[in-house]
């Protein structure tokens, strides 16, 4: 889809879960979904399958190729060589942390999770009857990092899997080879599990690299299962394929007893899209990156405009916004109620996210520069009313306009 044939009226009337959720007539920003589309090669290879009527379960022949396009991948993008018997395919990464929490971590044992953090990741081990400790991201040279003093006390609480996000949502850290080290010789120390989340690897600006986690060393592949996908990077998250990568023998004998409840459910249509994303959307990601990481850009010029207050620092990856609304002394706890009711902006809570994320607001800036001109300054305005730091505008249209018109 051309930039300019993307509008926020064309995104609702397309029916998108982050433009259409919420209630109507309100900006975007919420779900961690991409307003581009996909790859050509990947709408291709749908087509193709869709003509060929492959509409049924999933073919066994469909699996090989998605694990042999993903091996290839972290071969060719992090150097990370692993063998395509060791890509096993899931729905999507939640299942697979469904999965490590059941099946690769101790019976009872509590799920570390740092904070801020993807809500699920507090929320899915509750389900499953366990225990979340929570080890809170300190800041050091204005980076958020891992307390590793912090994340020991929480092993020897009883914690037995850590989730590690890389690169991390919300905050948008892309962890380095040193920091990976540093964490894998506390797991190691108390003999715990890793769950490494690494669904945006593909999305890491110049200046940064990825480095997937169990290939730091073999102590850490010992103790590691890995969930990744083509969902974020090329924007087919409601096509229900990821991958789990084992990189153990204990975890390829584990998985062998594993039934079809924790492992079946990945959708043909997905396997396909994601193997050509893997195979044929290298040049398309290259293009959105450029994009993103101009927007990630332009969000500072436009919070210093028009959100005078807010604390935001570029991502070093993802294309999520970690916006310190704190000083800003809204009287709402929940900044995303206020941002829809007063803004007609959809966000997420960072309240959400754990505690420490209280007072800050997740922001998706993967969408044109015209829409997210509109999203920060719509909220801007809200900021200044109720700070009566500005006259009230004219009454709101959402549906149709801004209180500005375009820019």
């Amino acid at each position: 889809m051309s930039a300019g044939s993307i509008t926020a009226e064309s995104l609702r009337a397309a029916g998108h879960l982050k433009w259409t959720a919420s209630g109507p007539g309100l900006l975007g920003a919420c779900a961690a979904e991409m307003d581009y589309g996909t790859a050509p090669p990947v709408t291709a290879a749908l087509a193709e399958a869709v003509g060929k009527n492959l509409l049924g379960y999933l073919p066994p022949a469909l699996a090989t190729s998605l694990r042999e396009a993903c091996a290839a991948w972290q071969r060719d993008a992090y150097g990370w060589d692993i063998t395509p018997d060791d890509v096993r395919v899931l729905p999507d990464v939640i299942r697979a942390f469904h999965v490590a929490i059941e099946h690769f971590s101790r019976p009872g044992s509590a799920v570390i999770v740092p904070v801020p953090t993807f809500t699920p990741f507090l929320t899915i081990p509750g389900l499953l009857g366990r225990r979340v400790i929570q080890v809170e991201l300190v800041k050091s040279g204005g980076r958020y990092v891992y307390d590793l003093d912090a994340l020991a006390r929480a092993f020897a609480e009883g914690g037995h899997l850590l989730v590690l996000c890389n690169p991390h949502n919300p905050v948008g850290r892309v962890l380095e080879g040193d920091e990976l080290g540093a964490i894998s010789e506390v797991v190691d120390r108390y003999s715990g599990r890793v769950f490494s989340d690494e669904v945006h690897a593909p999305l890491v600006y110049r200046g940064h690299r990825h480095v997937p986690y169990a290939a730091t060393s073999s102590t850490a592949a010992h103790h590691t299962v890995t969930a990744v996908s083509a969902s974020k990077a090329w924007n087919l998250a409601g096509l229900k394929c990821a991958q789990m990568v084992l990189s153990n023998d204990d975890d390829r004998a584990r998985w062998e007893n594993l039934g079809r409840l924790a492992t079946d459910g990945t959708s043909t249509l997905g396997v396909v899209a994601g193997t050509a994303a893997y195979r044929g959307g290298g040049t398309w990601l290259d293009g959105v990156r450029d994009r993103l990481d101009r927007n990630r850009r332009l969000l500072g010029d436009l919070v210093h405009a028009y959100l005078p207050g807010v604390r935001y620092l570029p991502p070093e990856g993802t294309y999520l916004a970690w916006l310190d609304c704190r000083e800003l002394a809204l009287p709402s706890p929940d900044l995303a109620e206020f941002f829809i009711a007063e803004a007609g902006v959809t966000t997420v809570d960072g309240g959400s996210c754990g505690l420490p994320g209280r007072g800050f607001a997740r922001l998706n800036f993967a969408t044109t520069e015209p829409i997210l001109t509109r999203i920060v300054r719509q909220m801007g305005a809200a900021v200044a009313v109720r700070n009566r730091a500005a006259p009230t505008p004219e009454p709101r249209d959402f549906a149709l306009h801004t209180m500005w018109g375009e820019p």
